[in-house]
């Protein structure tokens, strides 16, 4: 099973560019964050994959744009631990930090597990019905295999939970961590797209919360998160040059 970068052509960092600088309407956004943002969900989805070498004036004239806006991306995604700065031989993306995505994993763990109690407790009924309706969209993921929307959909489902239950804030504390987390998921789903089973475990969760079986629904939130584990081994087997 072989990883291959979905980035096949320089065409594909102009084009993702101009789809996230459209995208961002408000006139508070600039040119820097669209840089930013860009660059940023290439890594994450790997079209960027991890050890891809890249400069500020490749992104510049692919992006035409000035190197300002680029270098300023550069150092917020190099703090978010996205990029590798090496003085004298370039800027990468960086490798996937095993113990980084074990640190991620065990705090989303604890916070979940406490998260789908209190979602048995009370979840209100508009949360509940965003839920269902993103289960259906998994279920089409499966008839129509799209990796990058089967994760969006993944992170949707896990950030509807917060919400329902006023943890919100929470949820973003946690992105923050995310980022070697999110890209090895994201390499999981793209590497298998036999998803059935996590859609199950998700659907048993949205179950157990209308049941108010709260030592179900951690059983299982615990049993889904578990699954970076085995997972990651894997990975790590098949693309050792993805992994620090």
């Amino acid at each position: 099973m072989e990883y291959t970068s979905k980035l096949s052509s320089k065409a594909g960092l102009s084009s993702s560019f101009i789809h996230g600088l459209s995208s961002m309407n408000k006139p508070s956004y600039s040119t820097r964050d669209a840089v930013y943002v860009t660059l940023k969900q290439l890594i994450l989805s790997l079209k960027m994959p991890p050890g891809t070498a890249i400069s500020e004036k490749e992104i510049s004239l692919e992006f035409k744009v000035s190197r300002t806006p680029v270098r300023e991306s550069f150092v917020r995604l190099a703090q978010e631990g996205l990029l590798e700065v090496y003085p004298q031989r370039g800027t990468y993306v960086s490798l996937i930090q095993v113990d980084l995505v074990e640190e991620a994993r065990f705090m989303r763990e604890q916070l979940e597990r406490a998260v789908i109690r209190l979602a048995c407790v009370q979840f209100p009924d508009e949360q509940m019905l965003a839920l269902e309706q993103n289960l259906m969209s998994q279920q089409q993921c499966l008839i129509e295999p799209d990796d990058e929307r089967m994760f969006h959909l993944d992170e949707e489902f896990h950030s509807t939970l917060f919400a329902g239950c006023n943890k919100s804030k929470t949820w973003t504390v946690i992105q923050q961590m995310n980022v070697h987390l999110n890209r090895s998921r994201m390499l999981r789903l793209s590497s298998d797209h036999q998803w059935d089973h996590l859609i199950e475990q998700h659907r048993s969760m949205v179950q157990a919360i209308r049941q108010h079986d709260a030592q179900t629904a951690e059983r299982l939130m615990q049993e889904h998160l578990h699954l970076t584990v085995t997972d990651l081994a894997v990975l790590q087997d098949t693309y050792p040059s993805y992994f620090q």
